[in-house]
C-alpha cells in the first residue's frame, strides 16, 4: 500500500494547477507584475511549496500578511521581493529590514517604529505606505495622508527607508458595480498624485485583489495581488465559477471510510440524534471533523462523494469524525471520501460546502488544520529542492 492511501485524511494540493492558475492571471493583468499572497499559510495550501510554485509560473512578488510569515519565507530560501502588511507595536521591524523584506506603513507609529529598526539595522528599511481608501480596516485615512507621507519623505531624505510603494485594499471588488469600486479608484489616484507630486517615487503602486485581478482592469497598475484566486477558487459567485474563470482548484480534501455498518430504522445519529434513518440502511463514517477544520456548520448538510455517489453529512459533524448515510451502499472500509475538489469527478467543491456552512470558500481550505497532512503532486525538481527556476 503507498503511503497516500493510508492516511486517515489528506489535503492533495495540485502546484500544476496552482501554476496553471498563476499563468492565466498574468495574463488577464498583462502589464502589470503579479504578486502572489501566501498568507496562512498559502490559504491552507502550504505556505512555502505554493510560493515555489508561484515564482516558477511568474509571480515576480510574494505577500504576506505577519512579518512572521515573510520571515519564514525568506528562511526557506525563497529570494526576490517579499511584501508584509499586518503590523502590531514592537513586531520584529529589524528582522524584517535585515532580510530585506517590504513592510507596510499605515499609521505614524509604524513609521516612526521603522526608522528606530532601520538605525539599529545599519540599513534603509523599504516601505511602503498604505492608504484606507474606503474599506475603513488598515491603512492611513485621507485626511491624514500629507502627514504620513511627509514624514516618509523626511526619513527617505535621511537615509532611513526608501518607499517602494503606495498602495490599498478594495473593499467591494467581488461585487461588480458597487459604487464604492470607483470611489475608491478616484481617492486612490488623488492619494497617488498627491505623494508624488511631494517626491515619492514608488517601484509600485497597486489596489486590485484577486476579483480586482480578474474584473476592474483600470485597478492593475504596477502590481495586481493575487489570493485566493492563485488557488483556483472563484473569489465571489457573481463572477463566476472556477471554470468560468478560467481557474482550476488546488485543494482536494480525501479521507479514508473508517467503517461501513448496517443500521435500522429509526436509529440516531451523532450527537443530539438531529438525524434518524428513515429506513433500514447503511452508515458510513468519516474520520475527519472540525478539530480538522471540518466545518460544524455544515451538519446535515455538507456534500461527500464516496462510493461514486455524493452523500450529505447525516447528523452532526463531532470533532474528529462524521456520518454519511449509504442508503445501503457497501464500499469497502479503506474506501475514499472526497469531502471537495475540482469537481471533475462529480465531487463537491469548496464552493459547495461554502454554501453547506452558510460561508465563503476562503474560509473552507483556510480552515484545514494541521493534523491534515498536505500531499503535493506535480511538483518540479526546482519546487522539491527549493530552487527557483529561471
Amino acid at each position: 500500500m503507498n503511503e497516500t492511501a493510508s492516511l486517515r485524511a489528506r489535503a492533495e494540493i495540485d502546484l500544476a494547477a496552482l501554476r496553471a492558475n498563476v499563468r492565466v492571471l498574468r495574463e488577464r493583468a498583462a502589464g502589470a507584475q503579479l504578486m502572489a499572497v501566501v498568507k496562512s499559510d498559502g490559504y491552507g495550501h502550504g505556505a512555502v511549496p505554493c510560493a515555489r510554485a508561484a515564482r516558477a509560473a511568474g509571480a515576480t512578488w510574494l505577500g504576506t500578511a505577519t512579518p512572521h510569515e515573510a520571515l519564514a519565507l525568506r528562511a526557506a530560501g525563497l529570494d526576490g521581493r517579499i511584501m508584509c502588511w499586518l503590523w502590531t507595536p514592537g513586531g520584529p521591524w529589524r528582522e524584517a529590514i535585515e532580510a530585506d523584506i517590504d513592510v507596510s506603513a499605515g499609521g505614524m507609529w509604524a513609521l516612526r517604529e521603522i526608522v528606530v529598526a532601520a538605525e539599529a539595522a545599519g540599513r534603509p528599511a523599504r516601505v511602503q505606505l498604505k492608504a484606507d481608501t474606503g474599506l475603513g480596516r488598515g491603512g492611513c485615512q485621507p485626511a491624514d495622508w500629507p502627514e504620513l507621507v511627509g514624514a516618509a519623505r523626511d526619513a527617505e531624505r535621511a537615509g532611513h527607508l526608501r518607499i517602494t510603494g503606495l498602495w490599498s485594499h478594495f473593499a467591494c471588488a467581488d461585487e461588480p458595480g458597487h459604487p464604492s469600486i470607483a470611489a475608491q479608484l478616484a481617492v486612490y489616484r488623488d492619494l497617488v498624485a498627491y505623494a508624488e507630486k511631494e517626491g515619492v517615487d514608488p517601484e509600485v503602486r497597486h489596489l486590485a485583489n484577486s476579483p480586482a485581478t480578474l474584473t476592474i482592469p483600470e485597478a492593475h497598475f504596477d502590481l495586481v495581488r493575487t489570493g485566493i484566486a492563485m488557488y483556483g477558487i472563484s473569489p465571489a459567485p457573481e463572477l463566476g465559477t472556477s471554470a468560468e474563470l478560467g481557474l482550476r482548484p488546488v485543494m482536494t480534501l480525501a479521507a479514508a471510510v473508517a467503517l461501513v455498518k448496517d443500521a435500522p430504522a429509526g436509529h440516531g445519529v451523532s450527537y443530539g440524534h438531529h438525524y434518524t434513518t428513515p429506513a433500514d440502511t447503511t452508515l458510513g463514517l468519516i474520520p475527519v471533523g472540525y478539530a480538522d477544520g471540518v466545518p460544524r456548520h455544515a451538519s446535515g448538510s455538507g456534500p461527500v462523494l464516496v462510493g461514486g455517489k455524493v452523500r450529505t453529512v447525516a447528523g452532526r459533524i463531532a470533532m474528529d469524525q462524521f456520518v454519511v448515510d449509504l442508503g445501503g451502499d457497501r464500499p469497502e472500509a479503506g474506501a475514499e471520501a472526497v469531502l471537495f475538489g475540482p469537481g471533475d469527478r462529480g465531487e463537491p467543491t469548496a464552493q459547495d460546502w461554502a454554501e453547506a456552512a452558510g460561508t465563503i470558500a476562503y474560509e473552507i481550505v483556510t480552515r484545514i488544520g494541521a493534523r491534515v497532512p498536505r500531499v503535493y503532486v506535480n511538483e518540479t525538481a526546482d519546487e522539491v529542492t527549493g530552487g527557483v527556476p529561471r
